[in-house]
């Protein structure tokens, strides 16, 4: 625990909190409630070995702090993650209701989890025998099926679980490898969708390739938006 002043509170909560959840307790030394709630939060903060940090805020000598978060009454407490508040309580809860607040934001790691971290191909096979449907397992097992060419394994892996950006990108790479596809150089990869434009209109097979070879670019690349405006030209 530590205190954090107007000064201070960027480096040490906002910018911290791109690191581990901060909790921050607004407090006064004549709020007494704030008086019983501080030990007890303080307590099941320090309970999580530094999973989650607690930083304490004057509210009689930090003004700026108060007022950014509109602050109306104390305690008020705030937790921050990347920089953004996910959760907030203003009052001195009980400790199970302190302990239920604060538990959401230092999930325990399964052993399935601890396996996954290792990420090696035996540990995540091993972490799904654990949990069959655990997404971070199968992103990243699929994902070296790939590597290793077992595409038709890759992708029925994937099936198990709902579609995010990140596993559509392993999913669309296993399919055009499976079909001989160049991925790896970005200029054929254009001149591959430049190809497709002239057919994506009428054929369906070509819709399917074209999104898939726009996801072989980096999550991010501004040549993503370029093409998907290009599609949405032909088709409409």
């Amino acid at each position: 625990m530590k205190d954090v002043t107007d000064a201070t509170f960027q480096s040490e909560v906002v910018e911290r909190s791109k690191q581990v959840p901060v909790v921050i307790d607004l407090w006064a030394p004549w709020c007494g409630p704030c008086k019983t709630l501080g030990p007890t939060i303080e307590k099941v903060v320090n309970e999580t070995e530094g999973r989650v940090e607690l930083v304490k805020v004057n509210v009689d000598e930090n003004p700026a702090i108060s007022q950014a978060f509109r602050v109306q009454s104390i305690p008020a407490v705030f937790a921050l993650k990347d920089g953004k508040v996910i959760d907030t309580f203003v009052g001195a809860l009980p400790e199970s209701a302190v302990r239920e607040f604060v538990a959401k934001l230092a999930p325990v790691s399964s052993p399935a989890d601890l396996l996954v971290a290792i990420g090696d191909e035996e540990s995540l096979l091993a972490a799904l025998e654990l949990e069959p449907n655990n997404e971070g397992a199968i992103a990243a097992l699929a994902e070296i099926w790939v590597e290793q060419s077992k595409f038709d394994d890759a992708l029925g892996l994937l099936k198990r679980i709902p579609e995010t950006e990140a596993t559509a990108r392993v999913a669309s790479l296993a399919r055009l490898r499976k079909a001989n596809v160049e991925t790896a150089n970005d200029e054929e990869l254009e001149k591959r969708l430049n190809i497709l434009l002239d057919s994506v209109k009428s054929d369906e097979a070509a819709r399917a390739e074209f999104v898939d070879l726009l996801r072989a670019f980096p999550i991010g690349d501004e040549r993503i938006a370029q093409y998907r405006r290009k599609l949405t030209s032909r088709l409409y």
